[in-house]
């Protein structure tokens, strides 16, 4: 049975001239147009193809990758909006649709937004929806920390960022380790954080190795030590402050100076940090 939505490799039954039918399972047959048959396709050959509905709400098949499958998120950019809803370009002649009690927010016309597909059971269509949260957890029993994941970077928050993790989990990046610019839809490598008590995720975008933190402590007296022993960059400093100094997160920032004042090479005050000669003489 193929399926809809999804990559299907699927046999072919019979070519006429405007295509081939392939084999759907349970007898249905499932029209791939002239022009997605591979050159030199024959009767009995496997075919690596995508299913949907047509306009008529046929299926239909293509070799054409869509930019996102059912179970599936991708940021897509929004080519009509009319009464039914809005219809999003995904890479098809069809466009995916998105009914307005799917909608965060209401969308609109040329802008982009984290869409999650999913097929509708009254209709059986293929549809997006930009309320993950319905579909996608933010709980997870199988991550550990320090694992690397792949990021969609899904919504802004007052804390930083919500991402999908690995297509399947929603985690939060703090504003505190982000060190580089970054908006929704971006797609990044990041790691995870901390796992807490209730499954939910902390994320990161890079992990800080013993050496690598011992580097940035060099870098951070040298910086001090520049500045006459006395530099206002502290711990409440703004994360793209810190960033465009060290080329690291606040995050990494705070450990960096917390090791320094353990060894007693520097003090922390509210407004500034300083070595501890200085303040001394």
């Amino acid at each position: 049975m193929a399926e809809l939505g999804k990559l299907n490799t699927l046999t072919v039954l019979k070519k006429l001239d405007f295509g081939v039918y392939l084999d759907g399972g349970d007898s249905e047959e499932i029209l791939l147009p002239r022009r997605y048959v591979p050159e030199g396709c024959s009767i009995g050959d496997a075919v690596d193809v995508f299913v949907y509905l047509d306009s008529e709400d046929m299926l239909i098949a293509t070799t054409e990758v869509p930019k996102a499958m059912v179970g599936e998120c991708a940021y897509l950019k929004v080519l009509e909006v009319n009464q039914v809803g809005a219809f999003l370009d995904w890479g098809l002649p069809k466009d995916l649709l998105v009914p307005f009690g799917e909608q965060q927010k209401p969308m609109q016309v040329g802008q982009y937004y984290v869409v999650y597909l999913y097929i509708d059971v009254a209709s059986e269509r293929i549809a997006g929806s930009t309320k993950l949260d319905k579909f996608i957890g933010d709980t997870s029993p199988y991550y550990k920390e320090q694992q690397q994941v792949d990021l969609l970077i899904s919504s802004r928050t007052d804390l930083g960022y919500k991402a999908v993790v690995d297509g399947g989990t929603i985690g939060l990046l703090f504003s505190s380790d982000v060190f580089k610019p970054i908006k929704v839809g971006d797609k990044l490598t990041g790691y995870i954080k901390h796992v807490r008590e209730d499954k939910k995720i902390d994320l990161c975008l890079q992990l800080v190795s013993r050496e690598a933190l011992d580097s940035l402590s060099e870098q951070i007296l040298a910086f001090i030590t520049a500045a006459g022993g006395r530099s206002t960059m502290t711990e409440k400093s703004s994360p793209d402050v810190i960033s465009k100094q060290f080329g690291v997160s606040k995050s990494s920032y705070k450990k960096a100076l917390g090791k320094l004042y353990k060894k007693r090479l520097i003090v922390i005050e509210k407004t500034y940090i300083a070595l501890v000669n200085e303040v001394a003489d």
